[in-house]
């Protein structure tokens, strides 16, 4: 199995924002600080096992992937992997600047983009790329915890090339908010989760800012470690 610690690339709103506040009150954790949430009463009352419902995307807290979980390849620093994120949050590029909404996606329930931002795929794809000589390769063992024979020929293609099957034009940004859900129950989580996004009155969200994301060992949540925000173009 992969070492520890593992480290991920991901966006993660800004602390004192009001996205960031929903997001770990929800799940019950809060990334930038490591602190336990408390859980507020209407989740609990729409689902009674909110804790179990929510016990996956907990352990990462509130977050989009932009750069999968990795251990570091040999050779390669904590400090080394820190430098490369400024690096790479002071090129200039176009801010990517989404619809945000609350909806499924396989299975699971999400703040994700109400269409395609072209940006935001190009800003994903780079940190793919320029973070991966960082990864350490996967285990044989992580390769099967992936389940590759249930993923399409281009996505296996994608887990031994990049560590990771959702990469590329398989990108699907999404701050996960739930585990996978059957449709008889995920209907009013839904409801309710649509009910309090509406509340942020969220109608963009720019895709600005960059985390470092650490784990220390299997039984840790992540944490983030270092923030970078992302350059505009000159």
């Amino acid at each position: 199995m992969t070492g520890f610690p593992r480290y991920a690339i991901y966006f993660a709103a800004d602390a004192d924002s009001a996205l960031s506040r929903f997001g770990a009150e929800l799940l019950g954790y809060d990334a930038h600080t490591g602190n336990k949430m408390p859980f507020s009463e209407e989740p609990l009352r729409t689902a009674p096992d909110w804790r179990d419902i929510t016990a996956d995307p907990r352990k990462y807290g509130f977050h989009a992937t932009l750069k999968a979980p990795m251990a570091l390849a040999p050779g390669k620093t904590e400090a080394e992997l820190t430098a490369a994120c400024a690096t790479f949050a002071d090129r200039a590029r176009t801010i990517p600047l989404i619809r945000p909404v609350v909806d499924s996606i396989s299975g699971f329930i999400a703040v994700i983009p109400a269409e395609p931002v072209g940006d935001l795929q190009q800003l994903a794809a780079d940190c793919v790329r320029d973070f991966d000589s960082f990864r350490a390769p996967l285990s044989a063992e992580d390769r099967a915890r992936r389940k590759p024979e249930k993923l399409s020929e281009r996505q296996r293609d994608y887990l031994d090339r990049w560590g990771y099957p959702y990469v590329m034009e398989q990108f699907r940004f999404h701050m996960t908010l739930t585990g996978r859900l059957d449709a008889e129950r995920r209907a009013p989580i839904l409801e309710m989760l649509r009910g309090r996004f509406a509340g942020l009155k969220l109608d963009t969200l720019a895709i600005d800012r960059i985390a470092l994301f650490r784990q220390d060992d299997a039984k840790a949540r992540f944490r983030i470690i270092g923030e970078w925000t992302l350059a505009p173009p000159s």
